[in-house]
């Protein structure tokens, strides 16, 4: 229990700029229409695997950032929102939190990895029922990679006031990134007392799975999200000794609100 409020306590720190924002664009009210700038703003929180190839988990808190609207001078607006189509672009972050030999048995022999944060861009194309698109991130402090993610969603509107979607992802990371989560010394190796052997995997894509969103306008400025997703590791992720000891099945369930503020910054 001391380790959860720990980890989560940690997680909420860092919270402000970190974590998996899963927001989507609502409709833009007629007042807000005229502003330079309209961001929606919140907090959720998510249950996932302690670790990756974890078969255990832990709740995490995490910000919910959202761009409705985006003013630059000379360069015009960017635009998103429910039935809007066209090309979009959004900060893409995550936080991973310290990874101890102490977390499981399946760890034992291994080193410590520290946090690590990963800030990068994404972007894709949107049409009225449908959305692709791409990220990539650098990770900081824990590991040093890249790690990336493709995906294609479907968006259906049950009513005036939902938006769900749903669709394939496709996750893949760099050689360091590979090496940091699910390769294992030879020194590593001989401290686990015969759980682990010696691996050393290289670059490609680690997981594929599937994820469901869904977002209710309360108000105008209040939304209610929910999230939830699965993923397979595969590839030398799924070979790695790390994922045979605990588990390749990754499952998330996540919960959120948000808050939408409108306003400008140019005259």
């Amino acid at each position: 229990m001391l380790k959860l409020l720990s980890r989560a306590a940690l997680a909420l720190s860092l919270s402000a700029v970190s974590g998996t924002a899963f927001a989507q664009s609502g409709d833009i009210s007629d007042q807000d229409a005229n502003r330079q700038f309209v961001i929606d703003l919140g907090v959720g929180a998510i249950a996932k695997p302690k670790y990756e190839a974890a078969d255990s988990y832990l709740v995490y808190p995490f910000p919910i950032i959202s761009v409705g609207r985006f003013y630059l001078p000379g360069l015009g607006q960017v635009v998103d929102g429910r039935r809007k189509s066209g090309v979009f672009f959004y900060p893409a972050f995550n936080f991973i939190g310290e990874r101890k030999a102490s977390d499981s048995n399946d760890l034992t022999g291994t080193k410590t990895i520290d946090w690590a944060l990963e800030l990068g861009l994404g972007g894709g194309l949107r049409g009225e029922h449908w959305r692709a698109f791409a990220e990539l991130r650098q990770g900081i402090n824990g590991h040093t990679g890249q790690v990336g993610q493709l995906g294609l969603d479907g968006i259906i509107y049950p009513s005036d006031k939902w938006e769900v979607s749903f669709g394939p992802r496709a996750d893949f990371a760099s050689e360091d990134y590979m090496d940091t989560y699910f390769g294992v010394t030879s020194s590593e190796a001989a401290n686990s007392g015969g759980r682990l052997t010696a691996y050393s995997p290289s670059a490609g894509f680690k997981s594929v799975g599937v994820a469901a969103r869904a977002s209710y306008d309360w108000n105008d400025d209040v939304r209610l999200h929910l999230q939830g997703g699965y993923d397979r590791l595969i590839g030398d992720a799924a070979d790695s000794p790390i994922a045979n000891g605990g588990s390749k099945d990754q499952f998330s369930l996540g919960i959120g609100v948000s808050y939408r503020f409108a306003f400008d910054v140019f005259k």
